[in-house]
């Protein structure tokens, strides 16, 4: 049998590191936060998956300065890779919220940018390039149930990209959008209420 040894030193310096891990309000949405977390390695249609059961606290937290100079009116990092997005407000406290990405990496602009409106609500309006990939897609669609862009909207200083909810849960986690970054619609809502315009916004 292997005899587990403590030392006082070893528990010193676990109680230290535990200490020195910066704190994370994570948003807790009963129902939604856990939900949708596929693997990376196969994707197959939404429609015929069911939704993978994937913790958000397994994301890793990050810095603001790491990515911005000052945070000014609040920060925002959509992470494509890890599939969430990242806030600070003013005064530097933090949120997370696991998101869906573009479908392929053509699809995905990346660099920095900032929220310049703010819609509840939105209405959507299909882009020509979106149509073309899919001539199905209506030439205009009013807010509601069926709008793909969710309770809540904020548009980006590059055209036709914008953080925005979905009614349609199954695609937070996953390679889902055509360019924009998608959040539950609870979290767009907390979110949308959080941000101000002008906030910086960069897309890994």
């Amino acid at each position: 049998m292997t005899r587990i040894v403590y030392s006082r030193r070893g528990a010193l310096l676990g109680l230290a590191a535990t200490l020195a891990t910066p704190s994370v309000l994570r948003a807790q949405t009963p129902g939604t936060v856990d939900q949708a977390f596929p693997s990376r390695d196969a994707e197959p249609p939404i429609a015929d998956t069911y939704v993978a059961r994937r913790n958000a606290s397994a994301f890793v937290g990050q810095n603001w300065q790491d990515h911005f100079e000052k945070i000014g009116v609040g920060c925002i990092l959509a992470d494509t890779v890890s599939r969430a997005v990242h806030y600070w407000n003013p005064q530097g406290e933090y949120r997370l919220y696991p998101s869906s990405v573009p479908m392929t990496d053509e699809l995905t602009r990346r660099g920095y940018t900032q929220i310049v409106r703010k819609k509840v609500g939105p209405t959507w309006t299909p882009t020509k390039n979106m149509r073309e990939r899919d001539p199905t897609l209506p030439e205009f669609m009013p807010a509601g149930p069926g709008n793909p862009l969710g309770t809540h909207a904020m548009y980006l200083t590059w055209p036709a990209y914008l953080i925005h909810g979905t009614h349609d849960t199954r695609k937070i986690g996953r390679q889902s959008s055509s360019g924009c970054i998608g959040l539950y619609n609870p979290h767009i809502e907390e979110l949308f209420a959080l941000t101000a315009i002008g906030t910086q916004v960069r897309v890994l």
